[in-house]
């Protein structure tokens, strides 16, 4: 027995509750087992019992053993004053507290529930509980999938939380340096990141041709500093080198892009090029993102192609065997869809403390597919298949934040079947 699976069987009243007493043979009946306390001191607060004919108000303390109050020091903390019941799974002390009446759990709980838990810890399956899936009520499903999403966001939220303190606030600063970053996916995320907080948005808003807005991202990424002998990285340099003295910038260092054992097409190059041509083709993207919730309308804004130069190179000065138009990819789009502008949305509606806002943003996502990894793999070995990214992404929350620290107890499917009828002991 651990002392969070007993907080957890007293916080669902996972007990036979009927015929109840006291270590000191009393009648006792919970008539609220009180506030899960998630802060220091008692276990629940607010709690309310009946002991004989006496009706008692007050925390709730729990235990393994019932020696664990002294050894724990509650004896001199004052925030322990006011217990009306001790809870144990042992009784193994000599004396009890003082006019605190004292519950031996044990035989109330039943050992079905302690072996489908001991199955679950045991287990070592990705998913612990996946041979009972098949069992999961849809509504308990569905209703938990909506709450990881939300969940999944919020958790962006405080992490992107110093990009908004650093840029005062400014959602079109934080969308910038957002997209910039999904623009590097994976492998070079930071890097864009880093590019893009390089780079003042004000340098952009202000207007200019797309080779300037090339120059200035192609510069301050440290991909200039060669003598080029084909025309247009040039080009790119002669007017960076003039930009950069004009904006007072400083490039970032080259050695942070990646380029090895990746696809051609997702090359740094290729996705500057065309991060530069989605600045370029809208430098007011924030006012129309947020305003956009359908994915019809939001496709336009980001149906972007690289510069020509890039249909036969995928770098400077070496000329490809192949030739193509670089446009962003549908898969691209989604992924931008899914990890940017739905949370940006989402986050913006929560700020300003619009419900039917956020609902658009969750709905948004529930017309772009699946998305495809290692995580939903696993999923769908289970028979658990997504129907949509707002479930792929609810997924990839419930494994990454429960299923992989067995953190079975804090999840609405480990809940449901864990749960035993009371009287079954």
């Amino acid at each position: 027995m651990q002392e969070r699976l007993l907080q957890f069987i007293w916080q669902y009243s996972l007990y036979n509750p009927t015929g109840l007493v006291t270590n000191d043979g009393e009648q006792l009946t919970i008539v609220h087992p009180g506030v899960y306390n998630t802060n220091s001191g008692p276990d629940f607060l607010q709690g309310r019992i009946k002991v004989g004919d006496t009706i008692l108000a007050g925390n709730i303390e729990l235990h393994i053993n019932s020696s664990d109050w002294d050894k724990h020091g509650h004896q001199h903390d004052d925030a322990y004053k006011n217990i009306v019941l001790h809870v144990v799974y042992n009784d193994d002390a000599a004396t009890t507290l003082e006019n605190v009446p004292v519950l031996i759990i044990a035989p109330y709980i039943a050992p079905a529930l302690l072996g489908r838990y001991e199955t679950m810890m045991q287990d070592v399956k990705p998913i612990a509980c996946s041979g009972q899936l098949g069992v999961v009520k849809d509504i308990t499903k569905e209703s938990w999938l909506t709450r990881l999403l939300a969940e999944r966001w919020e958790e962006k939220h405080l992490s992107w939380k110093e990009l908004l303190d650093k840029s005062a606030g400014d959602w079109r600063n934080l969308l910038y340096w957002r997209m910039a970053a999904n623009f590097g996916f994976k492998v070079n995320a930071d890097p864009f990141l880093q590019l893009a907080l390089s780079i003042p948005l004000n340098v952009f808003t202000k207007g200019g041709s797309l080779l300037q807005v090339e120059a200035i991202l192609f510069g301050q990424a440290s991909m200039l500093n060669e003598d080029f002998k084909d025309d247009y990285p040039s080009k790119l340099k002669q007017e960076y080198n003039y930009l950069r003295q004009k904006y007072r910038l400083e490039p970032m260092p080259v050695h942070l892009w990646k380029f090895l054992r990746m696809r051609p097409a997702n090359f740094p190059t290729i996705r500057i090029a065309q991060f530069a041509a989605l600045i370029h083709q809208s430098f007011h993207l924030f006012s129309q993102i947020i305003e956009k919730h359908e994915v019809k309308d939001i496709l336009p804004l980001l149906d972007v192609t690289a510069n020509e130069y890039w249909d036969d190179h995928y770098r400077f000065d070496e000329l490809s065997d192949t030739v193509s138009k670089k446009h962003l990819g549908k898969a691209s789009i989604q992924n931008i869809i899914i990890n940017t502008i739905a949370p940006i949305q989402f986050l913006y509606a929560s700020s300003i403390g619009d419900d039917a806002l956020q609902e658009k943003a969750l709905r948004l996502l529930e017309v772009v597919n699946a998305e495809r990894n290692n995580i939903i793999d696993l999923w769908q070995d289970v028979a658990w298949k997504p129907a949509n990214a707002a479930q792929s992404q609810a997924l990839i929350q419930l494994y990454n934040n429960y299923c992989s620290k067995k953190r079975c107890l804090e999840c609405a499917v480990g809940l449901s079947l864990l749960k035993s009828r009371p009287n079954e002991r």
